[in-house]
């Protein structure tokens, strides 16, 4: 579905913002006299004590909305916290301020505190309420105010003391704690504490280390993205609790630069995180963040939307349309029936509340939007919160929204006649190239796909989570098959289940690899002399999450099908270390190597491996998939072999082809060999502890069926290739029938992989080397993916994609009869050649998009 101005979006909120953040700059300028500012005629009708009001709406809800009573159980749920922590408060240590909370060496339970402090204000202060217990009254909010003060005098104030740990603390989680709660109780500190908020907000101006004089840096790399989003949002309520215009319109100004569509080649500041133009998100520099700093950017910059509106710093609904774009362009096709995919959360699989729990927070944000939309697009996003309630296999619970308004507007919304309807068509191809991700889906099915680059990080480890995910970014993917419930196969306890080494559709070395902590004994490989701490750019570049060092990763779209390929190369760690760039205590480990495409139709994904060796002596592994189930599920396993007998695993004939089934969940997975070694099927029961993934997991163990399907290659064997197909949903008839076609692998080497679909006339290939390919009627020179599909009316569509980033162009040749172009995208020149048509494609700065052109036959 798209929005009723998409078209425009990529145009004017970048020129209209662009003059915006120029307006507020020069506003916001060292010098220039705040009351002058106040009287200039651009910012006349501007209400810095609406920001406030806004603010309070936001998280302590108004008299309306507080009144319904679909939101009581919110409100019951905040008072019930608040009174659990002035119960804590009452039996805290001398070193406490709420009992089991130590205080003075731990950064993060002094972030806690103050997060405990914030949810007492909370609750004193919601509107159109009647709580005639303890929280009622100002004594309640002055004992907060007095933690406040006590915290300040005692851990937070010295700054000669403080700043240990996280830096993301004392620069952006305790101050929004701080800061939300100056905000609700402002009357109170104006009669009680009038000192304390300019106190606060000057320990925090000089907590912000990572900026400029106590103000955001927008060269720095800790200010990007998400976390400039929180920082730039906490100032302009800064700003506004001092009645500083000059604060406002600067941290404004700052937060505008995160609606800007990232250019790669022209990065503004440096910066490369943010959202580009295929809808990738990226945060820390490199990695694929979507669902989970990008649903967080995407809460902080609605809740800003919020807090502006009506106050007249922006005049017009540009910041909303940019939004929408992110919704239906960013997360959208990465929502599966409520479930956000696996390869967008980095280090945030590892964690328990993830997969239906993600899209909460993205669900909120699409009932507030709808409330600052024009009528179309409000009804769209109507459409997609009915939708994403009625196929979640799990309840959204509006009482973990934050805000009491949206709960009330989520009622009225899944109230109203709006059909339900996904923003994302049921049948698509989305090829997040600018984050090294594909997300293809059809009715019935979605299958995600990540890969990695010398542009996008391998994987993330950090803070003790994801201690295992070396592969994560090798060619690892995930099907989701519709009507089930992921948390089955996924989330949590996919990760704890199945091995690294196994993840579905990658190609391993097997070898026995160690953790960070378990290396280094920290979470952090720690070496102050060799630039090594537990935040540095080392420590970014080559532990927590390291690029890897190949260019060849992403490929061509063409509708909706798709094409992608990958290089499997070693990290940038080990490429370091290998060339003595490290410490000699620093350990790192060598990749597999392998040469990778997907080919991506309507009912099969094909995929073809060539140049598989484990390297270095080591023997390999590639998984053609892994899949868990129940302890108890009625799983079944059923092919046959290429005969056309029944293969029951025992005899040594190999099969043509095997069907998983998890007949409980209904669910079902055909996968068809088309060449290669014999497949090693395993179906086992395995039990492993979730602290394994991720050191702050509980100590539970996870017994599951875990069904493994993959080619095993024994160390020194010469490099293998194969060819497979994954077909999801199929039934046992359907897989014998690939006996006769419709695939067919027309090439399978490092240099050229290429395959056609005859039952949909598609051809497609990805060549990896300098020189001509030659597959079928298509030639193609040097690195690139194509893909063609003849269709019924006698045109040829066409898409081509430079997966490299680095080629200024890119030429393909049908052989044949000539053909004269119908309509193509800028950048392509289509000329006729001896023996065909030749089309030449300017790829330079494209950063992998596809470029298209429809032919047909001359007249």
């Amino acid at each position: 579905m798209k929005f009723s101005r998409r078209s425009a979006l990529s145009v004017i909120p970048a020129a209209t913002l662009s003059a915006l953040s120029r307006t507020l700059r020069a506003e916001a300028a060292p010098g220039r006299d705040p009351g002058a500012s106040q009287a200039s005629p651009s910012s006349s009708d501007r209400d810095p004590g609406a920001l406030l009001t806004n603010t309070v709406a936001i998280f302590a809800g108004t008299p309306e909305s507080n009144a319904r009573t679909e939101v009581a159980p919110k409100l019951a749920s905040l008072r019930a916290t608040a009174r659990a922590r002035l119960t804590a408060m009452d039996g805290a240590g001398p070193d406490e301020l709420f009992a089991g909370v130590p205080l003075g060496t731990s950064d993060p339970n002094l972030s806690t505190t103050y997060q405990y402090l914030y949810e007492i204000a909370l609750a004193t202060a919601l509107p159109g309420t009647d709580d005639s217990g303890p929280l009622d009254g100002t004594a309640v909010r002055r004992r907060v105010i007095d933690g406040l003060s006590r915290l300040h005098d005692g851990w937070f104030g010295d700054q000669a003391k403080g700043y240990y740990g996280n830096w993301f603390h004392w620069e952006i989680g305790i101050p929004a704690y701080v800061t939300k709660t100056l905000v609700l109780l402002r009357d109170e500190l104006a009669a009680y504490r009038p000192d304390l908020t300019a106190t606060y907000i000057a320990s925090m101006d000089a907590y912000l280390r990572n900026g400029k004089d106590g103000d955001v840096d927008l060269d720095s790399r800790f200010h990007t993205g998400a976390n400039l989003a929180d920082i730039t949002t906490n100032r302009i309520l800064q700003g506004a609790l001092l009645g500083d215009e000059a604060r406002i319109t600067k941290a404004l100004t700052d937060q505008l630069t995160v609606y800007s569509t990232v250019d790669p080649y022209h990065p503004r500041h440096g910066v490369t995180d943010g959202f580009y133009a295929d809808g990738s998100f990226v945060q820390h520099s490199s990695v694929a963040y979507t669902g989970s700093y990008g649903k967080g950017l995407l809460t902080r910059i609605v809740q800003t939307v919020k807090i502006l509106d009506g106050t007249g710093y922006v005049p017009d609904d540009s910041l909303v349309g940019t939004v929408l774009g992110w919704v239906t362009d960013g997360f959208a096709p990465l929502i599966f029936e409520g479930w956000m995919m696996e390869i967008v959360k980095g280090r945030a699989v590892s964690r328990t509340g993830t997969g239906y729990t993600d899209v909460t927070a993205v669900v909120e944000a699409v009932v507030d939007l709808s409330a600052h939309t024009a009528a179309t697009d409000a009804e769209a996003l109507t459409g997609y919160v009915k939708y994403v309630r009625q196929t979640s296999k799990a309840g959204l619970d509006p009482v973990s929204f934050v805000s009491p308004v949206s709960i009330a507007r989520y009622t009225d919304l899944l109230n109203s006649p709006v059909p339900a309807k996904d923003l994302c068509p049921t049948a698509s191809h989305t090829a997040f190239n600018a984050m090294d991700r594909t997300v293809h889906r059809r009715p019935g099915y979605a299958f995600a796909l990540a890969r990695s680059s010398a542009r996008v990080s391998a994987y993330e480890y950090m803070s003790g989570e994801n201690l295992m995910p070396w592969f994560q970014g090798s060619g690892a993917h995930y099907l989701y098959l519709s009507g089930t419930d992921q948390r089955q196969a996924f989330g949590i306890d996919h990760f704890t289940a199945v091995p690294p080494h196994r993840l579905a559709g990658i190609t391993a070395p097997v070898e026995t690899r160690l953790s960070v902590p378990e290396l280094y004994g920290t979470l952090w490989y720690d070496n102050p002399e060799r630039g090594f701490t537990s935040s540095s750019e080392s420590q970014n570049t080559y532990v927590y999450f390291p690029r890897a060092t190949n260019a060849f990763s992403g490929g061509a779209r063409l509708g909706i099908y798709g094409l992608t390929g990958l290089v499997l190369s070693d990290d940038a760690a080990y490429a370091a270390l290998r060339e003595g760039a490290l410490p000699e205590d620093f350990v790192s480990y060598r990749a597999a190597g392998a040469t990778r495409s997907w080919f991506m139709f309507d009912d099969e994904i094909l995929v073809l491996s060539a140049g598989v060796t484990g390297l270095a002596g080591r023997a390999a592994t590639t998984t053609v998939d892994s899949r868990i189930a129940d302890q108890s599920a009625p799983v079944t396993l059923t092919g046959g072999l290429r005969d056309g007998s029944p293969w029951d695993g025992s005899g040594p004939g190999a099969p043509a082809w095997l069907r998983y089934a998890d007949e409980g969940s209904g669910s079902a997975v055909g996968y068809v060999f088309l060449s290669g070694p014999p497949p090693v099927v395993s179906l086992d029961t395995v039990t492993r502890s979730r602290r394994l993934v991720r050191l702050a997991n509980a100590d539970t163990p996870v017994t599951k069926r875990l069904f493994t399907l993959s080619y095993e290659h024994s160390a020194g064997e010469p490099p293998a290739s194969m060819a497979h197909a994954l077909v999801p949903n199929a039934s046992a008839r359907h897989l014998a029938s690939y006996a006769d076609g419709p695939l067919s692998v027309l090439s399978n080497t490092v240099r050229l992989q290429a395959a056609a679909h005859t039952g949909l006339g598609i051809t497609a290939a990805n060549s990896f080397t300098p020189g001509t390919h030659r597959a079928g009627r298509l030639s193609v020179e040097g690195p690139a993916s194509v893909m063609l599909h003849h269709t019924a009316r006698g045109t040829v569509s066409l898409a081509v994609a430079d997966p490299t980033t680095e080629r200024r162009s890119i030429s393909v040749t049908l052989h044949g009869r000539p053909l004269r172009c119908v309509s193509a995208d800028a950048g392509i020149r289509v000329r006729h050649v001896p023996g065909g048509t030749r089309i030449d494609v300017s790829t330079h700065q494209a950063y992998g998009r596809s470029f298209t052109a429809t032919l047909a036959g001359t007249h």
